[in-house]
């Protein structure tokens, strides 16, 4: 556990990337992985991996987030995309990989569909797509923290025009929306940022026991 708290101190959200140095595909790998085992609401994972490797795209995302270097420089770009409506179909897929992977029936899955589709489906758009978001972000924080344990450098990313991303990566024909993304590389040695001091909240102020 000390060397897991060693390397969240290590990271920081990386402004700029050594533009010469890619992260293998192996440890690509481990970190996709780390996103696919993400606890995510209910189980239910509602959104994909868009993981971007193409250097023209790579230059159109880059206007579309207002010209940040990370975007270009960064070894690979991972944009987490959510579900912008969740359907009974989402909920019968699911159910049938739990069936599979479980060796049950669907219709000892019957308790959970009524109640997924009682909760879930009840949403309406706004929240449905919030609650989609919110889960996408469970899975970026799990890959911060891995990326962190390889010595690869991350920086999670808002600062972007979500509709241009969405036209660009064919998102919205999907139903799918750019929830956040996240850049993945190494630091460039004149990156000041790594330099300076982490700031957080103290744990008397950020921290209630009752």
């Amino acid at each position: 556990m000390s060397t897991y708290i060693d390397d969240l101190n290590w990271r920081y959200a990386t402004k700029k990337f050594d533009a010469n140095r890619e992260v293998s595909t192996k440890d690509i790998e481990t970190l996709l992985e780390v996103i696919q085992l993400t606890a995510s609401s209910y189980g239910l994972q509602p959104y994909e991996i868009i993981v971007v490797k193409d250097a023209k795209i790579r230059e159109q995302l880059k206007l579309a987030a207002w010209n940040q270097s990370q975007i270009t420089d960064a070894s690979e770009i991972i944009v987490f995309a959510n579900k912008t409506n969740i359907t009974s179909n989402d909920i019968d897929s699911y159910l049938k990989d739990i069936a599979k992977i479980r060796s049950l029936k669907l219709d000892d899955l019957a308790g959970l569909k009524g109640m997924l589709e009682s909760t879930i489906l009840k949403l309406n758009p706004e929240d449905q797509n919030a609650w989609a978001a919110k889960q996408a972000y469970i899975a970026l924080g799990n890959l911060l923290s891995a990326a962190a344990n390889l010595k690869i450098d991350t920086c999670p990313m808002e600062g972007f025009d979500v509709i241009k991303f969405d036209s660009i990566l064919n998102l919205k024909e999907k139903g799918l929306t750019a929830a956040v993304i996240a850049t993945v590389g190494y630091r460039s040695v004149d990156d000041q940022t790594q330099y300076a001091a982490k700031v957080r909240k103290s744990k008397e102020d950020l921290i209630s026991k009752i």
